[in-house]
């Protein structure tokens, strides 16, 4: 299955938490300074002071990713986007997916809360993937897919650097699908794959 943004004449936009949760990871991991020094690299300082409380360019995005990683390096910028995904995941649970439907999701055995998680996702993919494509392979090990991927555009390294979507996803699916799940980026367009695949396990 597959989703696209429902307006794709206009530039991609990806929803605030992108970047109002990556610069609470980093003042938590780099102290205010380097987040100034770091948002002001991606052109981006004014957000520090006036957060987004609206969709953000997708080229944003992608120009603070940038940024983190050619100032902190590969290994920092993934932990500091991993946290920003959880931070992403534990907003969305609190203010985004309705609590009656977290709590059917909570009942449900694994297999078919993910098929109804992701149908969810699925419809709301434009608000975080920009103009990326994404799909979903139901199954075990589940896999997701995004081609395009906005934390890998334009990029080119020797491990994969989505950790922002793995910590998001890790967050969600623990909360309402399996709390053994476990999320890894198995495949990464900045290392030449086709597009970005985080596959989902929370069987032995």
């Amino acid at each position: 299955m597959t989703a696209h943004r429902p307006d794709p004449s206009g530039p991609a936009r990806i929803g605030p938490n992108s970047i109002i949760r990556m610069a609470e990871a980093l003042r938590e991991q780099q102290g205010e300074a380097r987040t100034a020094e770091l948002f002001a690299a991606a052109g981006l300082a004014a957000y520090l002071t006036n957060p987004p409380e609206t969709m953000v360019l997708e080229e944003e995005v992608i120009r603070l990713h940038h940024a983190v990683r050619a100032g902190i390096g590969l290994d920092a910028a993934s932990r500091a986007g991993w946290d920003a995904g959880r931070r992403t995941g534990e907003y969305l649970l609190a203010r985004r997916i309705p609590k009656p439907a977290q709590a059917v999701l909570k009942l449900l055995p694994p297999g078919p809360a993910a098929r109804i998680l992701l149908k969810a996702i699925g419809q709301h993919a434009w608000t975080f993937a920009g103009s990326g494509r994404f799909s979903y392979q139901l199954g075990h090990p589940l896999r997701i897919t995004i081609e395009n991927c906005p934390t890998a555009r334009d990029a080119q390294a020797d491990q994969p650097l989505c950790a922002f979507y793995t910590g998001t996803f890790q967050r969600i699916f623990t909360e309402l699908v399996s709390r053994k799940t476990e999320v890894r980026e198995i495949a990464c367009a900045a290392t030449g794959a086709p597009a970005c695949v985080f596959e989902l396990r929370w069987k032995e």
